[in-house]
Parts: C-alpha cells; sequence; structure tokens
C-alpha cells in the first residue's frame, strides 16, 4: 500500500476490498505504520503502545496474525516490531541501521515469512527469522553505491558472498560443553590454549572461554589459538560476556548472562550466523531470550558452585520447568560434575541437550581424562533416559 521510503503503491478505492476480502483470508498481514494508519482510516501511530492498539484492531478485521513494523517509529531508537497473534504481544527489537539502501524491506521480510512457513515453522518463529535475515541483509548492503536515485537496493545473496561458510548451530554440540576458567588454569600450571586442547581431546563437544582475569591482549591472542584448534577438531568456540574479543577474534559466538548486554543488540553486532547462548533463570528470561535471537539458552545454577559468587540455585525443578517452557535448546548449568549430571540428563524434557561443567573438568589434574569420565556418563544417561 506504502512503501517504506512514503510511496503511495494503492490507492484509498482498494481498502474496503482489503479489509473485506483480502484480510480476512490472511495468515498474517505485515503492515508498516503507513499502511496500518491507512487500514485503520488514518489513526496516528506515534508510540509502541499505538502500535499495539493498531495490531489489534487490524486483527479484529479477521487475519490470524498480524505484525507492524515500526522501522518509522520516530519516538524508538531502536527498530521495533509488534506481533500479535489474538492472545499475546512481542515485540521484536534490533538496531537501527542508517543506510539508503533500503529498497524492498517490507517485501523481503514477508517473503522470508512465507519461505519459512513453508519450511514447516511456527508463524511466531518465521517471523523471527524474517526479521533477523532483514536486518542481515541490510547491515551488509548499507554502503552499496548503486545508481542516482534516492533509494538504493539491498543485496539478498550475503550468505553466497560469505568468504567464510560456517557450520550451522547443532544442538547437539550442548552436549559436554567445557567452560574456561583462569584461576583454575592459573591453580594447575596450564595455558588457556593447552585446557581447550585438552577438553577437546577428551570429548567436548563446545568451548566456552570464560577468563576474567586475564589481559585483554592476552586473551584476544589466546581466543585465536584455541579458535584453530576448535576449528580442526569442528569444536564451536563461544566468548563468555566479552562481545569484542568474539568479534576480533572471528570466534563462532557469544554467551551473555542477565547481567550483559541484551541479546538483540549482540545479535546486532555479531550478525545472524553467530551462536548467542543466554543465561536464564526463569521461563520469563526463556521467552525473551527466544524473542531477542539468541540460539540457546543456560539454565542454572542447577546446584550450588563456586565458580560463580552470590549465585542463586534453582535446583532440578526449576531447570525443569524452564526446559518445559523454553523454545530454545538448553544447556544445564551451575554446580554438575560426576555425581550427579545423570541425575540433570534424566529429566526427561526433550530441549535438554546437555551439561555445561567448569570445575568437574579444569580443577582436576588431568582435564583429558576427567572430561572422557563424564563423557562416558552422559552418554550412558542418555541411554537410560532413552
Amino acid at each position: 500500500m506504502v512503501s517504506t521510503s512514503g510511496h503511495t503503491l494503492a490507492g484509498p478505492s482498494i481498502l474496503d476490498s482489503f479489509r473485506e476480502e483480502l484480510l480476512p483470508m490472511a495468515d498474517i498481514v505485515t503492515p508498516n505504520l503507513k499502511e496500518a494508519s491507512a487500514l485503520l482510516g488514518g489513526v496516528p501511530l506515534e508510540t509502541i503502545a499505538d502500535m499495539r492498539s493498531a495490531a489489534k484492531a487490524i486483527h479484529d478485521i479477521g487475519p490470524r496474525n498480524v505484525l507492524v513494523k515500526g522501522g518509522d517509529l520516530p519516538a524508538s531508537l531502536d527498530a521495533v516490531d509488534v506481533f500479535y497473534d489474538g492472545n499475546d504481544f512481542y515485540e521484536f527489537r534490533s538496531s537501527r541501521i542508517m543506510t539508503p539502501n533500503s529498497h524492498g524491506t517490507g517485501c523481503t521480510l514477508a517473503s522470508t515469512v512465507a519461505a519459512e512457513l513453508a519450511k514447516g515453522s511456527q508463524m511466531l518463529s518465521a517471523v523471527k527469522v524474517a526479521k533477523r535475515y532483514v536486518e542481515a541483509v541490510l547491515s551488509y548492503s548499507k554502503n552499496i553505491a548503486i545508481g542516482g536515485g534516492c533509494q538504493g537496493p539491498m543485496d539478498h545473496l550475503l550468505k553466497l558472498k560469505s568468504n567464510v561458510q560456517r557450520r550451522p548451530f547443532d544442538p547437539c554440540d550442548l552436549f559436554l560443553y567445557a567452560v574456561t576458567d583462569s584461576r583454575m588454569n592459573k591453580k594447575w600450571g596450564r595455558s588457556i590454549v593447552g585446557a581447550v586442547k585438552a577438553a577437546i581431546e577428551g570429548g567436548a563437544s563446545i568451548i566456552q572461554l570464560r577468563e576474567k582475569e586475564v589481559e585483554t591482549g592476552d586473551f584476544l591472542e589466546a581466543a585465536k589459538a584455541c579458535l584453530k584448534i576448535c576449528r580442526v577438531h569442528g569444536v564451536p568456540l563461544l566468548i563468555n560476556d566479552r562481545i569484542d574479543v568474539a568479534l576480533a577474534s572471528d570466534a563462532d559466538g557469544i554467551h551473555i548472562g542477565q547481567s550483559d548486554m541484551p541479546a538483540h543488540v549482540a545479535r546486532a553486532l555479531l550478525g545472524p550466523d553467530k551462536i548467542i547462548g543466554v543465561s536464564c533463570k526463569t521461563p520469563e528470561h526463556a521467552q525473551q531470550a527466544w524473542i531477542d535471537g539468541a540460539d540457546y539458552i543456560g539454565s542454572g545454577g542447577v546446584y550450588p558452585t563456586n565458580t560463580k559468587e552470590n549465585n542463586k540455585t534453582i535446583g532440578l525443578d526449576g531447570l525443569k520447568t524452564v526446559c518445559v517452557s523454553s523454545k530454545l535448546p538448553v544447556v544445564a548449568i551451575g554446580g554438575i560434575g560426576m555425581s550427579n549430571a545423570q541425575a540433570v540428563m534424566r529429566l526427561g524434557v526433550p530441549n535438554l541437550k546437555g551439561v555445561a561443567v567448569v570445575s568437574a573438568l579444569f580443577d582436576r589434574e588431568c582435564v583429558m581424562t576427567e572430561t572422557r569420565k563424564l563423557l562416558e556418563v552422559l552418554k550412558e544417561s542418555t541411554k537410560i533416559a532413552n
């Protein structure tokens, strides 16, 4: 009806046909602010509250789902879209990308939603993927200079042109999640690289570098060295908290806590292909992580631990509650080791994919041996659970 640049593409004479015939048939309608306003008789939309009201009013016309796109919302620093399914509202936020190359954003988003639905995705998941894709394409295309017009195109082929082809995130990578600790490495006289190499040789399926007492320059060099080892073995490498180190080292992703930057900001900085994990203690945390574009959540602490001060434990019941409510794969974290790993993995919730361990591997004399032992315990527990 109205393009992102403000040009009218369909006159008012067809509005009645839209309302009476087309929208009641639709699984989803994705108006921008100008289109939503036109559908509702010209009502001004200037705030997120206005967008919510508009989404509900348009839903009352007949479509089963509504996504009001707020890329032009003047009162917001972020690009905020409001989704309404007839029961609940969801807000999708991303950093605003300043570029004249935004021709076709609405068509691209709607087409991506349609493609994801054709692949079998649920509606909310399809919208989430589409939002992330458009953001990635806008960022990739922001400096393209083609033609003499005031608005340029987006380059949809960014994945074909990327120099680094990464293996997609596999939730099974969470099975034995090894988290390093600088104090333990120092205690046992190990380097970060040595600790990571030993854990991988013992069977760790994913590595997180959690190094709180290492200088940034040393951390970056160690991360680059660890990444080389991980790439040889096909093991993803994540960085805890430090998005600067993750970017500079080209690590496979980052793990962030509730007090760190929001996952949607991390996603805007890292792009669509990097792995983002978020620590979550409640179903509400898990829901927000999913909306914000995370790939998995770490839930805990399940048991008391010495690696994190004042860390409230949630126990096995709390872990199960989060797992049941989460739309993302879950790795259990906090105080897990040889003696209790089986109890965790026998909870019987499908999206619990593994355990994250620190002391059980790295506060031991031989990291490789302890990793192998724990791997066997986990394999045995999954056999029993099945």
